[in-house]
């Protein structure tokens, strides 16, 4: 299996985070991982309805960017959201497009 790309803290640019947000599929995976926590892959995808290897992009973008954050557990991958990183890096960005979401 290929190594997961997931940028350090102090990588992650602004512009790669826009372009990940600049979706509405993936604004919709950033939605329910605000709300959910931590949750498979598969457990996120099952109320959006777009098919298995388009969210596997929308995945990839959100985690090359530095929004998300994938571990492998098994066969099972688990996403989450990079909060602490990106506030770190842009203090408030995340809580306003959340705030925009909900």
């Amino acid at each position: 299996m290929r190594e997961l790309i997931q940028p350090a803290t102090e990588e992650i640019q602004l512009v790669e985070i826009f372009h990940a947000l600049a979706d509405p599929v993936r604004l919709q995976i950033v939605a329910q991982l605000a709300d959910k926590g931590r949750d498979s892959c598969s457990g996120v995808g099952e109320s959006i309805d777009v098919h298995r290897t388009t969210m596997s992009h929308h995945y990839r973008v959100l985690r090359e960017s530095g929004v998300t954050w994938t571990e492998l557990e098994g066969r099972s991958r688990f996403v989450s959201l990079r909060r602490e990183d990106l506030d770190a890096r842009f203090p408030g960005l995340l809580d306003a497009v959340l705030a925009q979401l909900h």
